[in-house]
């Protein structure tokens, strides 16, 4: 047995037996596509803590609990129990703060019980977060062998933030190795699984969070995001998730796939929620926020939530619609998806404008990728290598090991992206009504939720992190029957990336996308995160109040 093997099964054994035996599965669910409704019907699970897991999101637990409705301790023990049983279904955790989560809800009934009031905004709300993420006396392995069995001695910016606003973590999720994929594999902990459907894809690299809080084992997930990585997971599962601009949420003492201080002449990564409905990513932002995490972060910015920006109603609101980014064509649904949005959210009388910018996204993705491997991933390599590790599956054909970019060659880069930063605010202007476009809807992907080791190119999500423009996920309905229809064109395909993606509609059994999650992406100027979240507000609310032609409810 290898190094690397020996160490995988030794911290396997070691997150196992943290799930207490009552918490176990009677058997394996392997066969069941569709696990979502497990945890409700194992018998482990009471009817109160299915109520606390089922009929609450973050923010209406925060309520209950501020208001004494509900004890902390119930809520931690509720959502830890279903944590296991998500692990169980999807392998979507790491490491395992059970018995720390418990411990921490008892102190906050007790300061609850003395003060008559909570220590913060996220006061006894279960937050589970990705395994990048640095807790005292828990690893950080990454999914790389090398990482094990070094336990943190400080803690993320982030993690700090959290405590103090009062939440419960309760645990970390898997990710891809090197945190470059989009699938959820590693050779430690396994592959994560899709919940709505284990033949799909769960997404990377917040692909455990993407599952947990799909199954309802958090009330919040944490992730990060350099390529897609908050939204892609989003996508797959089905959820609300952001990726904010780099300076909003605290960043630093992170685990990464390059040396500390890399993605300062790189791509800056940022972190942001996964939750089941959009108030909670607001909810997020507020309390993070309102936690001064500039004084633990110096890369944050110093300004409390809203940012200044004031709410926008459906009357004034102006959405732009982009159908495609000229380097990969939308598969059919895809493209009917983003007509069937614009035309549902005309019909709220929202005013829609068609915008072209395969321009600016034609130059993004390769200006990207040039950044994302600056360092060779020499990094990553010399990681994996210390213990004889084989590249995953979705990597093996992609990653390689390569020379370091040399300073007038990084310097060329930064001048190019920042060229296209000053481009991209060209196109936030309406020539038609003279006004500014409040954000717009894009595909998240040019395809449904893939199978597994099957998604295709970034390009639709990787440009807005090039740009540091948030983005946001917004899921609108499931994969339906009448999405089955229409075919490809016979025209010459745009690029590898676009003759690989057509594969996904030509070479598969297209039913495996039936009842998958259907979403769009919403993307707002740099640093303008309530500006977002304010459209994405507007456009959830006119796409609920439209309905659905298809009847294909998430």
């Amino acid at each position: 047995m290898a190094e690397w093997e020996v160490i995988a099964k030794r911290k396997q054994q070691e997150r196992d037996s943290k799930i207490p035996a009552a918490w176990l599965l009677p058997t394996s669910p392997a066969d069941n596509h569709n696990v979502l409704q497990v945890p409700g019907k194992a018998g482990i699970l009471t009817p109160a803590e299915i109520d606390i897991t089922e009929n609450y999101d973050a923010t209406g637990l925060r309520d209950a609990i501020a208001a004494g409705k509900l004890k902390s301790l119930d809520v931690a023990k509720a959502f830890s129990k279903r944590a296991a049983i998500a692990q169980q279904l999807t392998n979507c955790l790491t490491e395992i703060f059970f018995d720390e989560a418990l411990k921490r809800a008892e102190e906050l009934d007790a300061y609850y019980a003395k003060h008559g009031q909570t220590v913060g905004p996220l006061h006894g709300v279960p937050v589970s977060i990705k395994d990048c993420f640095r807790v005292k006396g828990a690893d950080s392995t990454t999914g790389i062998a090398s990482l094990a069995f070094k336990p943190a001695v400080t803690e993320s910016a982030l993690v700090q933030i959290l405590r103090k606003a009062g939440a419960v973590l309760h645990c970390k999720t898997n990710v891809p190795m090197t945190m470059m994929a989009l699938d959820s594999h590693n050779n430690v902990w396994g592959r994560t699984m899709n919940p709505i459907n284990r033949k799909v894809t769960a997404g990377g690299s917040s692909g455990g969070e993407g599952a947990l809080v799909a199954m309802r084992g958090s009330a919040m997930g944490v992730g990060t995001d350099v390529g897609g990585s908050i939204r892609i997971p989003a996508m797959c599962n089905g959820l609300y998730g952001i990726k904010p601009s780099h300076q909003r949420i605290p960043f630093a003492n992170l685990q990464g796939s390059t040396a500390p201080g890399g993605s300062r002449v790189a791509v800056a990564a940022s972190a942001g929620p996964l939750t089941t409905t959009l108030r909670d990513c607001e909810l997020f932002f507020d309390a993070i926020s309102s936690q001064k995490p500039w004084e633990v972060d110096p890369e944050v910015i110093p300004a409390t939530w809203p940012y200044q920006q004031p709410a926008l109603s459906k009357r004034d609101a102006i959405i732009g619609i982009v159908k495609r980014d000229g380097l990969i064509e939308p598969l059919p649904p895809i493209a009917r998806l983003i007509d069937e949005v614009a035309s549902r959210l005309r019909s709220q009388g929202i005013t829609v404008v068609e915008m072209d910018i395969t321009p600016l996204f034609s130059k993004c993705q390769s200006l990207a990728n040039k950044l994302f491997g600056i360092d060779g991933n020499n990094y990553a390599f010399d990681l994996l290598e210390s213990k004889g590790e084989p590249l995953s599956p979705w990597l093996a054909t992609r990653l390689k090991r390569g020379k370091v970019r040399g300073l007038p060659e990084v310097t060329d880069l930064h001048a190019r992206r920042m060229a296209l930063e000053a481009e991209f605010l060209k196109y936030w202007n309406d020539t038609t009504t003279g006004r500014q476009i409040d954000a717009f809807i894009c595909p998240m992907a040019p395809h449904p939720v893939p199978l597994i080791d099957r998604f295709n190119g970034v390009s639709y999500t990787s440009s807005f992190v090039l740009l540091d423009a948030p983005a946001g996920n917004i899921p609108v309905r499931a994969f339906g029957q009448h999405d089955l229809e229409g075919e490809v064109p016979k025209t010459k395909a745009l690029s590898s990336w676009d003759e690989r993606n057509r594969e996904l509609w030509t070479n598969v059994d297209r039913s495996v996308y039936l009842g998958t999650p259907l979403c769009i992406q919403v993307v707002a100027p740099r640093l303008q995160e309530r500006r977002l979240t304010e459209a994405m507000k507007v456009i959830d609310d006119a796409l609920k109040a439209s309905g659905s032609d298809t009847k294909s409810k998430l």
